[in-house]
């Protein structure tokens, strides 16, 4: 049920990392510049809020749809304890150092292996479901129910996307699904007012690599990773993908669980010998700012084209707020 969860805000997730993404941080003072359309979003996320105040809005939000949850869980007939201790932590992520040559000769993109990933929490502080005892009470007819009256049912095969993921919507998505709905009221990151507009932006990132100006930047990129032995890549978000494809092969492949894989030792060497050729060819590419020369220029031409929609949807968010 854990999946169904999670795509419920996938797709803001994943807009708020392209924007991330496109301000991070690196040693040019170009690509320090802040993203103009990222400014705007900042108003929707709360990003003018300290990480401290972001936490506890989190905290407070999740508490709320907690409590909507186990009011409908009681009108679904079952029992619902509000989980308001998920064991989430929140971090300004100022361990994730991804242009830095030797947090890379360790941990390549960080993706088979990560700062902390070894860390074990206190006894204490191991998360536990509140509702586990009462599910376990449960037979397994009425788990299935309970799971589907929380998140609704499963999506059905033939409406997941090649990699899995699927459209969300919360009218399908069980107590969980209302409760999230309840809580966005007018949000203008999820109202149907500003989706046109929502739809747009998430455009605009998915077709950035391919923009005009970017061409030039990636084909200097590939050739100095073609000399450095790592050829077959048209752009740079191909090198990490392509390790994250190996992972999930590597996963979806395993029938059980092998401490200390030699396979998987094996993949993360590859992974930072292939990070590491692809931090040389950006530093040596200027990648990086230029990169950000270009998005900030296209950034700038979409609010150009889009102000009033924007002022109107930052208005919306500081109204709200």
């Amino acid at each position: 049920m854990q999946k169904t969860r999670a795509h419920s805000v996938a797709g803001a997730a994943a807009l708020l990392l392209v924007l991330t993404g496109c301000t991070a941080a690196s040693d040019g003072e170009s690509a320090q510049q802040e993203s103009p359309l990222g400014e705007y979003m900042a108003a929707l996320w709360g990003g003018d809020l300290s990480e401290d105040e972001q936490a506890a809005m989190f905290e407070e939000q999740n508490l709320e749809r907690e409590e909507l949850m186990a009011t409908c869980m009681k009108e679904q007939g079952f029992d619902y304890a509000p989980n308001v201790d998920t064991g989430a932590s929140y971090s300004s992520g100022e361990e994730w150092q991804p242009d830095d040559r030797e947090w890379v000769a360790q941990y390549g993109y960080g993706m088979v292996r990560w700062p902390g990933m070894d860390e074990q929490p206190d006894a204490e502080e191991v998360y536990e479901d509140p509702n586990q005892e009462y599910v376990n009470s449960l037979t397994a007819t009425e788990q299935t129910a309970f799971y589907e009256a929380l998140y609704g049912p499963s999506v059905p095969e033939e409406e997941l996307d090649e990699n899995g993921s699927y459209e969300w919507n919360w009218e399908t998505a069980g107590c969980y699904g209302w409760a999230q709905h309840e809580i966005d009221g007018d949000n203008p990151l999820t109202s149907e007012e500003f989706a046109p507009l929502m739809e747009e932006i998430n455009q605009f990132y998915t077709d950035l690599d391919s923009a005009s100006g970017m061409s030039e930047i990636d084909a200097e990129w590939a050739a100095c990773m073609s000399e450095a032995g790592h050829a077959g890549f048209a752009r740079q978000s191909e090198a990490m993908t392509s390790i994250n494809d190996e992972l999930n092969a590597y996963y979806e492949n395993q029938t059980e669980w092998v401490e200390d894989d030699p396979a998987l030792d094996e993949l993360a060497e590859r992974e930072i010998e292939l990070a590491l050729a692809d931090l040389d060819c950006r530093e040596s590419t200027d990648y990086r700012e230029r990169r950000q020369e270009v998005v900030v220029a296209l950034e700038e031409q979409f609010i150009a084209d889009h102000q009033v929609e924007l002022d109107a949807m930052k208005a919306a968010a500081e109204q709200r707020s």
